[in-house]
C-alpha cells in the first residue's frame, strides 16, 4: 500500500518536527544538487532552522549567486518602476490632450466660432462669459487710463516745480549781479553825435569847413525859428560860399 497524504501544517510535537526537518532538509539539498548537475543551472539554497542554525547549498558559490540575484532583482524592480512610470505618463498625456482640446474649443466659441453643437442654455452661458470678460477689459482699460493721467499730473507738477526753482535762481543771480542800465540813443541823436565827431576829427585839416558847417547849422536853426522859407536861406548863404571859393 502507498503512503497516505500528509496534511501540510505545523507539526506540534517537537521531536517529530525535528525529525521531519532533518529528513526534508537533506532531501531538499539533494534535489538542489541534482537540479544543478542535470540542468546546468546555478542553484543556491539557504535554510535556517527554528533554533537559528544555518544550512546552505550553492552550485557556484553563495556570494556569486547572491550578487547575481541582487543585480537581477534591482533590474527587475527598475523595469517595473519604469513601466509604471511610462504607463502613468501616457495616462497623463492623454488627459492633457483632452484638456487642450477642450480649451481650444472654448476659445473658438468665445470668438464666435464652432457654435453649431450648442443649445440655448449653453449659448446663454457663453454670452454671460463674453459680457463678463468685456466688462473686465473695460475696467482694466479705465485703470490704465487713470494711471497714465496720474503720471501726467505728476510730471506736470514736477515741471512746475522745476520752473519755479529756475525762476528763483534767476532772481538770486539778478540780485547778486545787478545789470547796469544803458541808455540807447535815438537815430537823430546818434546821427548828430556822429556828425559832430567827424567835424572834430577833421577840424585840424579844414577849420574853415567846420566853421561853414557850424554857420550853416546856425542859419538853419534861425530859419527854423523865424519860419522863413528854405530858398531865402540858400540866397543868404550863396555869397558866403562864393567868397569862400574866392579865398581858396
Amino acid at each position: 500500500m502507498g503512503r497516505g497524504k500528509i496534511e501540510i501544517k505545523r507539526i506540534e510535537n517537537a521531536n517529530s518536527r525535528q525529525v521531519t526537518f532533518s529528513k526534508r532538509r537533506t532531501g531538499l539539498l539533494k534535489k538542489a544538487q541534482e537540479l544543478a548537475i542535470l540542468c546546468d543551472a546555478e542553484v543556491a539554497v539557504i535554510i535556517f532552522s527554528n533554533t537559528g542554525k544555518l544550512f546552505e547549498f550553492s552550485s557556484s558559490g553563495m556570494k556569486r549567486t547572491l550578487s547575481r540575484y541582487n543585480k537581477c532583482a534591482d533590474s527587475s524592480e527598475t523595469a517595473v518602476v519604469e513601466y509604471k512610470t511610462e504607463k502613468e505618463d501616457s495616462k497623463m498625456v492623454e488627459i492633457l490632450k483632452d484638456e487642450v482640446a477642450k480649451l481650444e474649443t472654448n476659445q473658438l466659441r468665445l470668438l464666435g466660432k464652432d457654435l453649431t453643437g450648442l443649445g440655448l442654455k449653453e449659448l446663454h452661458h457663453l454670452e454671460q462669459q463674453i459680457n463678463e470678460g468685456l466688462s473686465s477689459v473695460k475696467e482694466r482699460k479705465e485703470e490704465l487710463l487713470m494711471e497714465q493721467l496720474e503720471q501726467s499730473r505728476i510730471q506736470e507738477q514736477k515741471a512746475l516745480l522745476e520752473n519755479e526753482t529756475l525762476r528763483r535762481q534767476v532772481e538770486e543771480l539778478r540780485c547778486l549781479f545787478p545789470m547796469t542800465e544803458h541808455v540807447i540813443p535815438t537815430y537823430l541823436q546818434y546821427h548828430h553825435i556822429e556828425r559832430k565827431n567827424s567835424f572834430v576829427e577833421n577840424g585840424v585839416k579844414c577849420p574853415s569847413l567846420a566853421r561853414n558847417c557850424a554857420n550853416d547849422k546856425a542859419d538853419s536853426d534861425t530859419t527854423l525859428h523865424l519860419g522863413l522859407p528854405s530858398d531865402v536861406h540858400h540866397k543868404r548863404n550863396a555869397p558866403e560860399k562864393k567868397t569862400f571859393s574866392d579865398d581858396s
